[in-house]
């Protein structure tokens, strides 16, 4: 006997796929009604039923977690090449109660530029990209869709002794990057990246347009570093550039359990909050190969130095000797070559920063935290052994970027210093199986 549910299942399905297409329908319609130039924003929007819609959602989800079957999909996702186009966006999923995510590099680490439990609209930024560098007056406006590797292409572009403090994965958008705060090789010197924006354009939730003197400063404030789009969605920056020595010398060294790797970590904790800010050492510790002994882990020191090698050395002598630098483990090169350097790209041309899929990508957890305190070799020697944990996640590579002590005694950063005081931050990645 066929089972009635089984009539009730499928009318049920067919209610609820004519309730999506009409949502769909109303929404393209609204937008339509409330852009400047309809027929060009009808290029600019993509729905399940358009057939670029997988490429143009997946083309930034840098987390394969989040491009799974089960993963929740945006019912539209709009590209707009103009402000009028994310007015309209704003304006049109309010009176549809659509939530907004707004995507810029899509580097978010839970896919919150991309996920919703709830339906939602995707705002991609993508096409809003431009970078207008100003090198008479040391800045320049950036667009919230273009990536940190373009904004430091289209700088050097213009200057060779100009820059910006930026993160060594050029992949990242900038929309994320400064309203996250953004630190990166330069935050010794120069602050994180968000102490460097002067002005930026908000739209608001009622589709207003906002300068930082129409906004005002506690709004300034809070969007630099508050999260992007927690209040609203920035069109552009204007940030201040900073002065980079026209050669610098970078080098990468690894050393593994049996050349004292866990001495060295335990040692550069105690020397990276002493070192000049012109020094930037990133701290990454992995697992050693696996055939190797149990607990056997390898540290892979990489350094940016703004200046010459023959300096670095003799700091690094003086400093950090344990370390074991030579001369033929560094090498001196253009301010942007570093950027490709940092970037993974050595020896690269810098051109390989405009490409937007040059990373690779994977699935992975991360965790951010600070550490408040130094740790002991005892303490190290007893994780990488395993300790008592009854059960380890595998780990890929665990990166101790710079120090944050000297963070919270920086005028430059007194107003991102209402965290208590810390001695270096950690990022531990974990693999899903």
């Amino acid at each position: 006997m066929k089972s009635p549910y089984s009539s009730w299942v499928a009318i049920f399905i067919s209610f609820s796929w004519l309730a999506e297409a009409q949502s769909h329908e109303n929404f393209l319609q609204c937008l339509s009604l409330h852009s400047n130039g309809s027929s060009s924003i009808s290029k600019l929007i993509y729905t399940r039923r358009n057939d670029a819609y997988t490429a143009i959602l997946e083309s930034s989800i840098q987390n394969l977690r989040f491009s799974t079957n089960a993963t929740s999909k945006p019912l539209v996702i709009v590209t707009p090449s103009h402000a009028s186009h994310i007015q309209a966006t704003i304006r049109c999923s309010k009176h549809h109660g659509l939530q907004i995510r707004t995507r810029s590099g899509g580097h978010d680490m839970e896919g919150l530029s991309y996920v919703s439990q709830v339906p939602f609209v995707v705002v991609d930024l993508v096409n809003l990209r431009s970078v207008d560098v100003d090198v008479e007056n040391g800045s320049a406006w950036v667009e919230a869709g273009a990536t940190i590797g373009e904004l430091q292409y289209t700088i050097a572009q213009k200057s060779r002794t100009l820059g910006f403090p930026t993160a060594t994965c050029h992949t990242v958008g900038v929309g994320g990057y400064f309203s996250g705060g953004g630190h990166g090789p330069l935050s010794r010197k120069y602050g994180l990246a968000a102490d460097n924006i002067i002005d930026a354009r908000l739209m608001d939730v009622d589709g207003e347009i906002l300068d930082r003197k129409s906004m005002g400063e506690d709004l300034f404030w809070a969007i630099r570093g508050g999260g992007g789009g927690s209040f609203g969605i920035v069109l552009d920056w204007k940030i201040k550039l900073v002065p980079v020595p026209s050669t610098v010398t970078v080098f990468t060294l690894t050393r593994n359990s049996e050349q004292n790797a866990t001495k060295l970590i335990h040692q550069w904790q105690l020397v990276a909050p002493n070192l000049p800010e012109d020094l930037f050492i990133l701290l990454i510790i992995s697992r050693a190969n696996p055939g190797e002994r149990k607990g056997s882990i390898q540290a892979t020191f990489t350094a940016l130095f703004l200046g010459r090698v023959d300096k670095l050395l003799s700091l690094m002598a003086e400093r950090f000797p344990e370390l074991g630098v030579t001369k033929q483990d560094c090498t001196e090169m253009s301010w942007i070559q570093s950027v490709v350097y940092l970037a993974q790209f050595p020896g690269q041309n810098p051109e390989i920063l405009l490409d937007r899929n040059a990373s690779s990508k994977s699935y992975f957890k991360v965790k951010s935290d600070y550490v408040k305190h130094s740790r002991s070799r005892n303490s190290y020697s007893r994780e990488w052994s395993g300790g008592s944990r009854k059960k380890r996640e595998e780990v890929r590579p665990s990166t101790w970027y710079l120090t944050a002590e000297e963070w919270v005694k920086s005028r430059k950063l007194k107003l991102r210093s209402l965290i208590e005081p810390a001695t270096f931050t950690t990022s531990c990645t974990l693999r899903v199986k």
